[in-house]
């Protein structure tokens, strides 16, 4: 292999031209400072990081330091950062691309995130990193900016897609990685078609059922590092847990993975507190609940415990609800329109107030955020806010992510209330409030876990009060008392849970729970059953913690 060497024949004759005729060159002292500025920035020397010495307004932990350390000396800029929820995996992201960036090695960058995070990332490397990122939405920006955030969808849409896979990038990012498990996805085969220099894979649970899910993210990081799949699957199996039999292959996936759990960080975090509100139907209201469950047909069940769910939430969601249905199959108006008139003589919901009791109950300026499933609640509790003059603002997935800054920014600044759908389960950073209302459980335990994250994080000040609604002898009832008491759930270190699910194969728990309550014959057996599911878990995450206490 030889090296070819050309001449810059366009500098020699411009210096030739000043020579011949004694033109103007630059002074000694001129040349002395240029000389002199142009060492002071040289980075010399490949180990230690420069970019905090850069960023002095910024405060880093040591686990963070040491990650982004890591993931430019050891792994050349190409890595799984999976930090456990919470401990700052975007500022390890910001800070190795800032470090890249100051060591001239990169220019354009390219990060694919979650569409509702897109205005978040860009807002971040602004003010905290100080780089100039710019969002794509209408207008192509593709060619025009060096530093590019963009939702994964809409990157990968024609025209977009043709033109981002005709750019040399030096730097890509993608959040939320575990999404990409799958290599025979489109978004899979996308991003390894990427041109990419250095490659940052952001996710909290790298390895959630298969062994092959770590096979295909490493393998868009480095193709070939784990060799072929085949070779691969006939060396270490496909479960997960084969992964801790072969010492070989944990080495093999430590140089590419970052994985920082918070016991380990030796950070204090503050505390939740839990209390469970209980409600009491007024007699109106438990009449029409247990009409609505003699009445509704038991071919119909998936629509009965909606209907059940949505009437302990608001009467307006479960009017609306049955009116869709009955516009839609106008055979069921026997069914729902008694029920339907029986709903409109209800006066206020007893949950309801309840929320406007709790907020007035507390200290003056005291902010809270609601969360609830339903949008036709998240607009009546607005209207009952607003007649017991609670200032409120609400947050959902239709927002678009403008809209969803400001309402933010308005809560921050203004609002005593934010009332979120389950959008603002991900992405929003609420460090600034320290009180939440679960108005409605949620069926997934993850999804629950996702919305105290909003608030317990890093940077949060004060202990966190976490209120559970719940009304008595209803659907809630059993979930609050079956579900979420007896695995612990609400004190539990954030991170266990994916891995208990993960290890019985319970992607989704909402499905589980509807499935009890559907083929279930009685309230009696419904116990019996969520009882058993309870246990198992409770039992598979006793041995998790053994097995890491001996492992």
């Amino acid at each position: 292999m030889h090296t070819e060497i050309h001449d810059d024949k366009q500098f020699i004759d411009m210096m030739d031209e000043v020579l011949q005729h004694e033109g103007d060159t630059a002074s000694w002292e001129h040349f002395q400072m240029a000389y002199t500025a142009a060492k002071e920035t040289n980075i010399d020397t490949f180990t230690g990081l420069v970019a905090p010495g850069y960023l002095p307004h910024m405060t880093f932990h040591p686990h963070q330091l040491q990650a982004s350390r890591r993931v430019v000396e050891e792994m050349n800029g190409r890595a799984i950062l999976a930090d456990e929820v919470g401990l700052g995996k975007t500022i390890e992201a910001g800070l190795v691309l800032k470090e890249l960036m100051i060591r001239g090695l990169v220019k354009k960058v390219l990060l694919l995130v979650p569409a509702s995070l897109v205005n978040q990332w860009v807002n971040e490397l602004n003010s905290k990193f100080h780089i100039p990122a710019a969002s794509q939405r209408k207008q192509y920006v593709w060619e025009h900016y060096d530093v590019i955030v963009s939702s994964i969808d809409l990157a990968k849409r024609s025209p977009h897609r043709e033109i981002i896979l005709e750019q040399d990038y030096d730097f890509v990012l993608i959040d939320e990685a575990h999404k990409l498990k799958n290599s025979r996805t489109k978004n899979y085969a996308f991003i390894q078609a990427l041109k990419k220099k250095y490659c940052l894979l952001l996710t909290a649970t790298p390895v959630q059922n298969r062994l092959s899910d770590i096979y295909n993210l490493v393998s868009l990081l480095k193709p070939g590092y784990l060799g072929s799949y085949k070779q691969f699957k006939d060396t270490y199996g496909d479960n997960r847990k084969d992964a801790e039999e072969h010492h070989y292959l944990k080495e093999l996936i430590r140089k590419v993975m970052v994985r920082n759990r918070r016991e380990e960080t030796g950070l204090q975090w503050t505390k939740r507190k839990v209390e469970t509100i209980w409600i009491d139907f007024t007699e109106a209201e438990r009449r029409v609940y247990e009409h609505m469950q003699d009445s509704t047909s038991a071919a119909a069940t998936f629509a009965k415990i909606t209907l059940l769910r949505e009437l302990c939430s608001s009467r307006e969601a479960a009017y609306l609800s049955m009116k869709k249905m009955v516009e839609e199959n106008p055979e069921t108006d026997h069914a729902y329109l008694p029920l339907m008139k029986e709903i409109e003589q209800l006066p206020q919901h007893s949950k309801a107030l309840k929320v406007v009791e709790l907020i007035k109950a507390a200290p003056p300026g005291e902010k809270f955020i609601i969360f609830t499933e339903y949008r036709a609640t998240q607009f009546y509790l607005q209207w009952t806010l607003k007649q017991h003059d609670i200032s409120s603002v609400p947050f959902r997935g239709g927002f678009k992510a403008g809209k969803k800054d400001w309402m933010r920014e308005l809560f921050e600044k203004h609002a005593q209330v934010l009332i979120a759908t389950e959008a603002g389960g991900e992405g929003i950073n609420l460090q600034f409030c320290s009180n939440m209302i679960n108005y409605d459980l949620p069926w997934n335990p993850m999804r629950l876990e996702q919305r105290i994250g909003r608030i317990h994080r890093f940077g949060q000040q004060k202990d966190v009060q976490i209120y559970n609604f719940a009304v008595r002898d209803t659907l809630e009832a059993h979930i609050l008392e079956l579900l979420y008491k007896k695995i612990n759930l609400f004190e539990r270190v954030i991170g266990n849970l994916d891995h208990i699910l993960a290890e019985l194969q319970l992607s989704d728990m909402e499905k589980e729970i509807k499935k009890i309550f559907a083929d279930s014959r009685s309230d009696g057996e419904v116990k019996v059953k969520l009882d058993n599911l309870t246990a198992v878990i409770t039992e598979t995450g006793q041995q998790l913690e053994r097995e890491k206490l001996h492992g």
